[in-house]
């Protein structure tokens, strides 16, 4: 791999994550009062975006739908089978039950979300389903359809959960 692929991934690694920091920055910004500030993170992270999805192309990382889901599937079967166990043990032994929580919450869904991309790259081809998504704001549960009453990983209730169309 050639240093510029290095660069390339290290920018589009910092420019997502400056993304969804931007956005949590906006949220906070809204709920203290202050609109322009949150329209301004709002812009920025949407420039981030910009510049992320640039150095994803740059690197041929869109691929067909065929190989991106079974790249999606790999990626999130790492997560729950290696990444976030090691992270959740480090947690424990640290005490640290916040982030023991939060990496629990993300491992549990992470498998669901295999599950997602699974179904639809098995059925690839076939008639695709026109069904929402539901997303819950708590631990990010998802699932197809609709809502459960009560989110089976966190508890939060299915009023609370975001429709993705």
């Amino acid at each position: 791999m050639s240093k510029t692929e290095d660069y390339l991934k290290e920018a589009f690694a910092g420019e997502s994550q400056a993304n969804r920091k931007y956005l949590a920055f906006a949220a906070k910004a809204d709920q203290e009062g202050y609109p322009q500030v949150a329209r301004l993170f709002r812009a920025a992270a949407e420039a981030e975006t910009v510049h992320a999805h640039s150095h994803l192309r740059a690197l041929n990382g869109v691929k067909s739908t065929k190989d991106n889901l079974q790249a999606a599937i790999d990626g999130e079967t790492h997560e729950f089978k290696k990444m976030y166990p090691e992270m959740i043990e480090e947690a424990k032994a640290e005490g640290h039950k916040v982030g023991e929580r939060s990496f629990r919450f993300a491992n549990e869904v992470e498998k669901i979300h295999a599950g997602l991309y699974q179904k639809l790259l098995d059925t690839l081809g076939s008639a695709q389903e026109n069904n929402p998504y539901y997303v819950c704001p708590v631990c990010g549960f998802t699932v197809e359809k609709e809502a459960p009453g009560i989110c089976p990983v966190c508890g939060a209730k299915g009023e609370m959960f975001r429709k993705v169309n």
